[in-house]
């Protein structure tokens, strides 16, 4: 009763959705790799990624990296017939995001990740929450509460838009056409 905001939508719930995303855009893969780190945030993700992988009809090989070894990860991800990655949100991968684009494109597996820059910055694609439409209504509440509204009598709010990012140059670079129906669900295309 007496908290207000703005809250990313658990990411748990977004974890079945992602893993849909990456299985269209590698449509034969059988095997996707779950990159995770044992956080208590990144466990549910991977449950929820688990309850969704047979109806996909693919096999999950989950990958912890706790220990911050990427360069072992991705030799086991690769080891074990990984066709595509999952890399669960998480705020320590997010942190190491770079050289975890930097791993997926040597070992050429495609990827999906969470916020937009991943796509911005090399990874094939993002799916998550739109942080600029949450800032907006960030700074919207604040100015409500700035001309007398009382917090307690403003609602939490979740992100209700949605964006996914392609990015082209790292599927050419992998050797991965993206179907055009996902091409067209995109809302923003890097080329």
């Amino acid at each position: 009763r007496n908290i207000t905001g703005v809250a990313l939508t658990p990411e748990n719930e977004l974890a079945s959705k992602r893993l849909e995303l990456i299985k269209e855009a590698v449509p034969g893969v059988a095997r996707i790799a779950v990159l995770t780190t044992g956080e208590a945030v990144t466990r549910t993700q991977v449950d929820k990624a688990r309850q969704a992988a047979p109806s996909l009809g693919v096999k999950l090989v989950v990958i912890d990296v706790r220990d911050t070894d990427y360069d072992r990860a991705f030799v086991t991800m690769v080891s074990q017939g990984a066709g595509a990655l999952f890399v669960v949100a998480s705020p320590l991968l997010h942190v190491d995001r770079k050289r975890v684009h930097a791993l997926a494109a040597k070992h050429r597996i495609p990827a999906i990740y969470d916020w937009r820059e991943n796509a911005e910055e090399g990874g094939l694609m993002a799916y998550g929450g739109n942080l600029a439409a949450l800032s907006q209504r960030v700074a919207e509440y604040v100015d409500r509460i700035l001309k007398g509204a009382q917090p307690a009598e403003l609602p939490v709010e979740q992100a209700s838009k949605f964006e996914l990012v392609i990015n082209l140059k790292t599927a050419k670079a992998l050797g991965l056409t993206i179907p055009p129906s996902l091409l067209a669900r995109a809302d923003q295309v890097i080329e």
